[in-house]
C-alpha cells in the first residue's frame, strides 16, 4: 500500500511539473522539421533559452491557417514566404513581430511590421561544370544557347520556385514575357511538380540545368567537397526569395512567442540556417557566414516584386507561361 501511494504520489508530481512546462506550438514546412533541416537544432537552442516545450506542428502552412482561423493551434508561424503574405496579413489572425529590424543583412529595404524575414536566397540556374563547357552568363545568353541545352524547371501553379521563375522573367522582360518563354521551351527538357523532383533529375545527370537558387552550390561544397554545380549569375539581375516568420496576435503564449521572435534575429538562430536550411542568414554578414558560403558568386542586381505587386502580376505571368509551354 505504501508502495502504491509513493507510486501515485510521484506520479502527481512529474504530472504537476509536465502542465507547469509551457508550450510554444510552431506550424513549419515538413523540410523545416526533418532531421536534416534548422529545425531540431533551433528547437533545443530555444529551448535551452525559454525553459518550455518548442512543438512543431510541420505540414502546409497558409491553408491550415485559413482553415482554422481564430481556433488555430499555432502561436508562431515559420517558412512563409511573399507569395501568400497578402492572404495571411488579410487574415487578420497575425499580430505585429514587435523586433528591431536595424541587424537584417537583406539585399533589399525590408521594413515590414508583420513579417519577419529569418533566411533568403535568389533564383538561380545551376549548372555542371562536368556537363556544360560554357554555362550562360546572361539570361539573353541563355535564351541564345542551343536547344540541345536541357533545363528542368519547377511548375509555378505547385511550386514557390517555379511561380518565381515566372516574376523572374517578369521583372526583367515585362510584357516580352510570353516570347521569353516561346525562346526557352525548347531547352525545357520536363517541367517537375516540385524543386525536388527537378534536382533530383539534375544530379543524376538528366539535365545539364536546373531551377534552383544561388546558394544551391553550398551544399555540393560543404556536404560533398564538389565544387562542379555552379549557379550562373545573369546581369540582369535575379529574384529575391524570402522566409517569414509570423506571430499569431491570438496567442495564448505571447511572452514566448516574443521572445521567440526576438530569438529569430539573434546570432545563434543566424547561425543555424546556412548549413541547416542551405540558404542565406537574414541578419548575419557576409563576413560571418560559413566557409563554402562566404566564396559563392552572388547577384549584382536583385529583382524583387512585393507582396501587392506579385499579387498583380502573378496571374498573368503564370498564365504567359502556360500559353508559351502549351504551343
Amino acid at each position: 500500500m505504501k508502495k502504491a501511494l509513493t507510486f501515485a504520489a510521484g506520479m502527481m508530481i512529474a504530472s504537476t511539473a509536465g502542465a507547469q512546462t509551457p508550450v510554444l506550438t510552431v506550424y513549419a514546412p515538413d523540410y523545416f522539421t526533418s532531421e536534416w533541416g534548422p529545425g531540431p537544432s533551433i528547437e533545443a537552442g530555444f529551448e535551452a533559452l525559454c525553459g518550455c516545450d518548442l512543438q512543431y506542428k510541420p505540414g502546409d502552412l497558409l491553408p491550415r491557417i485559413m482553415l482554422e482561423g481564430d481556433k488555430t493551434r499555432a502561436d508562431v508561424v515559420i517558412g512563409l514566404n511573399t507569395d501568400v503574405t497578402a492572404k495571411a496579413r488579410e487574415s487578420g489572425l497575425f499580430g505585429p513581430h514587435g523586433q528591431d529590424l536595424s541587424p537584417l543583412t537583406l539585399p533589399i529595404e525590408w521594413a515590414d511590421e508583420t513579417f519577419l524575414p529569418f533566411n533568403y536566397s535568389q533564383t538561380a540556374f545551376v549548372y555542371d561544370k562536368t556537363r556544360v563547357d560554357t554555362a550562360p552568363d546572361s539570361f539573353e545568353a541563355l535564351l541564345a544557347a542551343p536547344d540541345d541545352l536541357k533545363i528542368v524547371i519547377q511548375d509555378p501553379r505547385s511550386s514557390i520556385s517555379g511561380l518565381a521563375l515566372v516574376l523572374w522573367v517578369k521583372a526583367i522582360y515585362g510584357d516580352k514575357a510570353e516570347s521569353v518563354w516561346e525562346q526557352l521551351a525548347p531547352k525545357i527538357l520536363t517541367v517537375t511538380k516540385g524543386w525536388s523532383e527537378s534536382y533530383g533529375l539534375f544530379t543524376d545527370g538528366e539535365a545539364d540545368m536546373v531551377l534552383s537558387y544561388t546558394t544551391s552550390p553550398a551544399y555540393h561544397i560543404i556536404a560533398e567537397g564538389d565544387d562542379t554545380k555552379v549557379a550562373a549569375i545573369f546581369p540582369e539581375g535575379h529574384y529575391f526569395m524570402v522566409e517569414l516568420v509570423g506571430k499569431i496576435a491570438a496567442t495564448d503564449q505571447p511572452e514566448l512567442a516574443d521572445q521567440f521572435m526576438e530569438y529569430v534575429l539573434s546570432e545563434e538562430f543566424q547561425r543555424m540556417i546556412p548549413t541547416g536550411n542551405w540558404s542565406l542568414p537574414a541578419a548575419l554578414p557576409r563576413s560571418e557566414w560559413p566557409e563554402g558560403f562566404d566564396t559563392l558568386p552572388l547577384p549584382q542586381k536583385t529583382l524583387f516584386f512585393d507582396e501587392a505587386e506579385a499579387a498583380t502580376v502573378q496571374k498573368e505571368a503564370v498564365e504567359e507561361w502556360r500559353r508559351a509551354l502549351s504551343r
